[in-house]
């Protein structure tokens, strides 16, 4: 296989760190915190800067306001923004998780009415699937939606959910059949985040911010017309949001993980590190490599087939587990002045956030735990857990 970029992949790229440079404000370029970082009207200005020239939605076919790049193109978009450090598009759960699930299983009057909102940042959306009592258990959940005079009457908590204080629409996953267990009777919904018995409560994190969300859902009426794929079908439905959400992430994943390895090697060099802590560093880079061309390796099968693959899993897991050991090496890096707050440390506190930042890797997303459950049963063909 030849990993290099093909004359017209190589086209984009240039093209696209061209507009990068031009277009990234210093105030932007690495500008952290959680869902903070979506609320100011800059970030409404950046999304729709991307929107305008090409780069939001670009594997969406152009009946839909998509570019119909490649998935190649897409890889390259989300390298570059990574290693730029770029801030996203605002709306990346509508991006990468609501609009290819409408596309693949909504109606063409929901196709209509909600795409084109996304691309052009105009509407958030975020994402109703962990509950409390089941957490990454996607099959465990337990908000009820029964049917009444053409709605669904929503009832229950979800938690977890990034944006939605920010958002305008959720896609949630509801348990339609009370007798129901497991996989089957559950039903997927869109649901109007401004209708009378939604709340939201945001969830302060160790960082200070609050990037997630608990939703309560209080007699909720869903107008029929919002059913996505079949009542009783919401578990397939949800399948392919979780797929879409993995496809060509890898790619921002092993990106940012090289910015990281980087700026940890940069810091060892000012710091001093001792042989233990450079042979670390030299093992990040190394795995890092391996995580690269994992990446390519299921980059291959989406373009042979156009649906991700569970390879992605592999990638969102060996990323959240690294970042947290690099960060906590560059801690360590730090020596006593690891233990200043962010006003008060070197570097402007970057290492601290990015530590208790990291400690979220391993659970958003999908668990540790159950993504090594989906490497054993879909990639290596182990027998399943139950």
């Amino acid at each position: 296989m030849d990993l290099r970029d093909t004359a017209e992949e190589a086209a984009f790229r240039r093209e696209l760190r061209s507009w990068i440079e031009e277009n990234l404000s210093e105030e932007l370029q690495g500008h952290r915190g959680g869902a903070a970082r979506f609320e100011g009207p800059e970030m409404r200005a950046w999304s729709r800067a991307l929107h305008d020239a090409g780069y939001a939605g670009l594997t969406w076919p152009t009946e839909y306001g998509g570019t119909g790049a490649s998935y190649t193109h897409q890889a390259i978009f989300l390298e570059e923004m990574a290693r730029a450090e770029a801030p996203p598009h605002v709306g990346v759960i509508g991006l990468g998780m609501a609009g290819p699930t409408i596309m693949a299983h909504g109606s063409e009057e929901q196709k209509t009415r909600y795409l084109e909102p996304i691309l052009s940042a105009e509407e958030i959306w975020c994402q109703g699937f962990s509950e409390p009592g089941a957490g990454s258990d996607l099959a465990g959940v337990r908000t009820s939606a029964r049917q009444e005079n053409g709605h669904f009457v929503v009832d229950g908590q979800k938690v977890w959910s990034s944006f939605a204080h920010l958002a305008s629409f959720c896609i949630l996953l509801t348990r339609s059949d009370p007798e129901s267990t497991r996989h089957a009777g559950l039903t997927y919904l869109i649901v109007d985040m401004h209708a009378p018995g939604v709340e939201v409560r945001p969830l302060t994190q160790i960082t200070g911010e609050a990037e997630f969300n608990e939703i309560f859902f209080d007699k909720v009426r869903v107008p029929a017309e919002n059913l996505l794929g079949d009542i009783g079908g919401g578990w397939q439905v949800a399948m392919t949001t979780l797929l879409h959400e993995r496809g060509t992430l890898g790619f921002a994943l092993q990106a940012a993980l090289e910015v990281q390895v980087r700026k940890v090697a940069a810091l060892a060099r000012d710091r001093g590190a001792d042989p233990l802590q450079r042979d670390r560093i030299a093992s990040e880079w190394i795995e890092m490599q391996a995580l690269r061309f994992t990446n390519y390796r299921a980059l291959s099968k989406l373009v042979k087939t156009g649906m991700p693959g569970p390879e992605g899993s592999i990638s969102k897991l060996v990323w959240s587990e690294a970042n947290q050991r690099v960060t906590k090496l560059a801690l360590e890096l730090l020596g006593p002045d690891a233990a200043l707050g962010e006003e008060n440390a070197p570097y402007g506190g970057y290492w601290q956030h990015q530590q208790l930042r990291s400690r979220g890797n391993t659970i958003e997303a999908g668990t540790s735990e159950v993504l090594r459950n989906i490497v054993a049963e879909r990639v290596l063909g182990l027998p399943k857990s139950r």
